[in-house]
């Protein structure tokens, strides 16, 4: 009995000890070794003011050019920094002019502009399944959290995110890709699914192959997953059109485009220092469930928690977690997850006193949903001198413009020799028009997204901002005594397993 007694409390220390994160500057380092980076020297004061890697683009025309034109063909570079921080907290300092190392096709008036994407964050910091950063339960609570353009403006203050530049656009920024392109936040300006609308009388954003397209302000992002992220083709671009099996299929389509990485792929960084994957486990399984409500999933026996690429909406990530795993949907789009559900690992973490409040959050979730109408509806290693690996993810948040189509964006070839200057055939062009009838993506402020919206939509983002304020400061309270918590369990254990012999 002893004996039983020592090994059980052998296992408990092991596993409260395992429960934190790979934060290690070696970790961090491994990280960015994965980015197309053009420097590896970092950081530095203005990305832009840098020596990248030049890439030529046919497609673009002098308007839409982020470089300029010579002999005329768009010149610009890509321009990419990560930088890790040693300390007691590692941390993570990621500087990209927000260009892709291939070419970009977008509608005649669009333009495409370098930027000045500058954060630094916590790596990987630890987080806790039983601290969730976002708790929703019913529908409303669900959509009011996902369905908002502005919800990644904030980020949780375990993050320790800091803003390194006034660029407007960081607010709607979720992350930044593999290879440099923004990863935006997944809502349109009407504050739905830009790929599959609730209501449907909003019509479906188009993108081009790369499930890429520039914002108001020429920001190209991405809403959804990408293979070119890991893998940028070369010469020009399509749309995303039936001709490719994109057009109304761009859920499907985005995982299809990593059938050549089906293993844990890392497609990109979030703003809150989380790492952010491909559709697929290490195990080659793809994701289809064990995520929870902004699409953060605990996978593996260490406690990592990252965001993954799925094929139902969010996407990407709706926010910033981790979150509970509540039985209500989004009302914003007619591709929701099935369920929202806990990995085995997150399962494994998850306390006592954790299940039953989840419990009860799911029974009023599922009152809250039994009186409402519920709505049907990832990247390998690059190197410094180019991305390769599986694509990331791209999604859009398109902004609204009545007037203006989506645009598609080309790949063009890494070098200054540059792609070809094939034109897209009409039927490309058809597809681009017909699938882009909601315009351009949103880049702006909170305002226009309001403004979109209506005031309803306006109170209730206060209302979430309020919640998510107290739930921030909760969850910063809560992380750090879990911690406490886990540590002194394991010191305990360690010290019973010992003087367990001498006392018998």
């Amino acid at each position: 009995m002893l004996y039983l007694l020592r090994i059980v409390l052998f296992l408990s220390f092991v596993a409260t000890a395992s429960a934190v994160a790979n934060n290690s500057y070696d970790n961090c380092l491994q990280l960015t070794a994965k980015f197309a980076r053009t420097l590896t020297n970092g950081p530095v004061a203005d990305i832009r003011m840098t020596t990248g890697v030049n890439v030529t683009c046919s497609q673009l025309s002098n308007i839409s050019c982020p470089g300029q034109m010579v002999n005329g063909v768009c010149t610009y570079q890509q321009k990419l920094a990560l930088t890790c921080i040693n300390g007691s907290t590692v941390r993570i300092r990621v500087q990209s002019n927000g260009l892709p190392r291939r070419c970009s096709l977008v509608p005649l008036t669009a333009r495409i502009v370098e930027l000045n994407i500058d954060f630094e964050v916590n790596f990987n910091p630890d987080v806790s399944v039983n601290s969730p950063v976002q708790s929703p339960t019913s529908i409303g609570d669900v959509s009011n959290l996902l369905c908002n353009i502005t919800n990644h403006a904030s980020v949780p203050a375990t993050s320790n995110f800091v803003k390194n530049t006034t660029m407007a656009a960081m607010d709607v920024i979720a992350g930044v890709a593999v290879d440099g392109v923004s990863i935006f936040n997944v809502n349109s300006a009407n504050l739905v699914d830009p790929f599959f609308p609730n209501p449907t009388s909003y019509a479906a954003e188009g993108a081009d192959q790369c499930l890429s397209h520039p914002g108001g302000g020429g920001e190209l992002h991405y809403h959804v997953a990408s293979g070119c992220m890991v893998n940028p083709p070369s010469g020009n671009l399509t749309g995303c059109g039936p001709d490719i099996g994109c057009l109304n299929n761009v859920a499907n389509y985005s995982v299809q485009m990593f059938s050549s990485n089906q293993t844990l792929t890392v497609i990109g960084i979030a703003k809150d220092g989380h790492i952010i994957y491909g559709p697929y486990l290490s195990s080659g399984v793809r994701v289809t469930s064990g995520f929870d409500v902004c699409n953060g999933m605990f996978h593996d026996s260490v406690g990592n928690y990252g965001y993954f690429a799925t094929s139902t909406y969010p996407y990407v990530t709706g926010c910033f977690g981790p979150g509970n795993y509540p039985n209500a949907m989004p009302n914003c789009t007619t591709n929701p997850a099935t369920a929202y559900t806990k990995s085995t690992y997150a399962a494994s973490f998850t306390t006592s006193s954790s299940t039953a409040a989840g419990t009860a959050s799911s029974s009023t979730a599922a009152m809250a949903s039994s009186s409402s109408s519920l709505s049907t509806s990832a990247v390998g290693s690059s190197t410094s001198s180019g991305a390769g690996g599986s694509p990331a993810s791209s999604s859009t948040a398109a902004m609204a413009s009545s007037s203006s189509s989506l645009s598609t964006s080309a790949v063009g070839s890494s070098t200054s020799s540059g792609a070809g200057g094939s034109s897209v055939s009409s039927s490309t062009s058809g597809a681009m028009a017909s699938s882009s009838s909601t315009g351009r993506s949103a880049t702006s402020s909170a305002a226009t997204a309001s403004s979109s919206a209506g005031s309803s939509a306006s109170s209730s983002s206060t209302a979430r901002s309020t919640v998510s304020s107290s739930s921030t400061v909760r969850t910063t309270s809560t992380s750090s005594s879990d911690k406490t918590s886990h540590s002194s369990w394991a010191i305990l254990s360690l010290f019973l397993f010992i003087m367990l012999p001498i006392i018998h």
